[in-house]
């Protein structure tokens, strides 16, 4: 019999998550895939409520609102599964799960 976790594949693990500089965030998997992620493109894809319609699924926050400087005021691990951002905005209720950051990651080699 197949769990949740099967049918999603492998479980998403960092291996190390360093921010570089004001506004970079480098993530190397378990798999040893890297990823780089800028501050902006982040808070682009911000996936909370206030950014994103609930119900329908809908983007409401436009990405041109998000300044290219935008910068990484803090970062933290929620529990074993996502990273939160304060961006220099004042934004800080997006949590990211590692699945979401390695689903953005992959996106952008596409």
């Amino acid at each position: 019999m197949m769990n949740a976790a099967d049918r999603r594949g492998p479980a998403i693990e960092p291996r190390e998550i360093k921010q570089e500089g004001e506004s970079g965030v480098r993530i190397t998997w378990a798999d040893d895939h890297i990823c780089h992620y800028t501050a902006a493109e982040l808070r682009r894809a911000c996936p909370c409520a206030q950014c994103v319609n609930e119900w329908t699924g809908q983007r409401v926050l436009k990405p041109e609102t998000v300044a290219q400087e935008l910068t990484i005021s803090d970062l933290s691990i929620v529990g074993r599964y996502a990273l939160n951002f304060r961006w220099s905005d004042g934004h800080e209720t997006g949590i990211y799960s590692f699945r979401y950051l390695r689903d953005l990651c992959e996106e952008e080699k596409e």
